[in-house]
């Protein structure tokens, strides 16, 4: 599966060039399995940190997966390459979202989740960049197709973002409204985001803001959770909110 980042061609013309998805690590379930969840970690890190991370929780009966993004330029870094889902200008609410690169991911995990088992529940959650795809995936499902117009292929039971935000935000609203059918998935899609109010790099607002424009758009079944003093990064708290939850 392939992943796409920038590059120029003679004559100055933007293109995508096809990357790479690095390694899949796979946690399996300790118990009888009954959920699969696809965790997505955040900007330079890769798949091995946060499945050792997940193999400790007490959730025997979730199988994790936990893929490594391409390794692409990041505008963000000057162009300077690290692993990440999708291209990052600027952290800002007015910054543009790359949509090419967003369905690109939320492809590839639909892809994971796709290969499992007919009668498992399936989830997507992650960390950082890694959560905010995980809520660009949500509205996908909710909407019933990417942002290029293919259709979302797998349904959704849960999605879980750390220290994240929403892509999109601004254009939820026109893809919500007389759509029927999105609605009830949106109703009854469980999401949990948990952010922290010392986050200097996605601020904390980044994280109430995408948890309001949700709840407002439909999103019922959403939970957000501050955490004082937190930075960027998850604390034994925060993971045991996320087991019970």
């Amino acid at each position: 599966m392939s992943f796409t980042g920038p590059s120029v061609f003679p004559g100055g013309r933007n293109v995508r060039r096809p990357l790479e998805f690095g390694r899949t690590y796979v946690v399996r379930p300790k118990g009888s399995h009954q959920a699969t969840i696809v965790w997505l970690h955040g900007l330079g890190d890769n798949g091995s940190s946060w499945s050792q991370l997940l193999e400790t929780l007490p959730l025997p009966n979730i199988k994790w997966i936990c893929p490594t993004a391409p390794t692409q330029p990041i505008s963000i870094f000057g162009g300077f390459p690290s692993t990440a889902w999708f291209d990052v200008g600027d952290l800002s609410e007015d910054a543009p979202d790359d949509i090419e690169g967003l369905d690109t991911t939320a492809a590839h995990v639909a892809n994971l989740l796709s290969a499992e088992p007919a009668d498992i529940k399936l989830g997507v959650g992650g960390f950082s960049m890694g959560a905010a795809t995980s809520l660009y995936s949500a509205t996908c499902f909710t909407h019933g197709k990417y942002g290029n117009g293919n259709t979302y292929p797998v349904n959704l039971s849960m999605v879980v973002g750390l220290s994240g935000w929403l892509p999109c935000s601004k254009t939820l609203q026109s893809k919500m409204e007389g759509y029927d059918a999105a609605a009830r998935r949106a109703a009854s899609l469980p999401i949990l985001l948990c952010h922290g109010k010392g986050d200097d790099v996605v601020p904390y607002k980044f994280g109430e803001k995408s948890s309001r424009a949700l709840s407002s758009n439909g999103f019922k079944d959403m939970t957000f959770k501050s955490y004082n003093g937190l930075g960027h990064y998850t604390i034994p708290e925060e993971m045991e909110e996320v087991c019970a939850w």
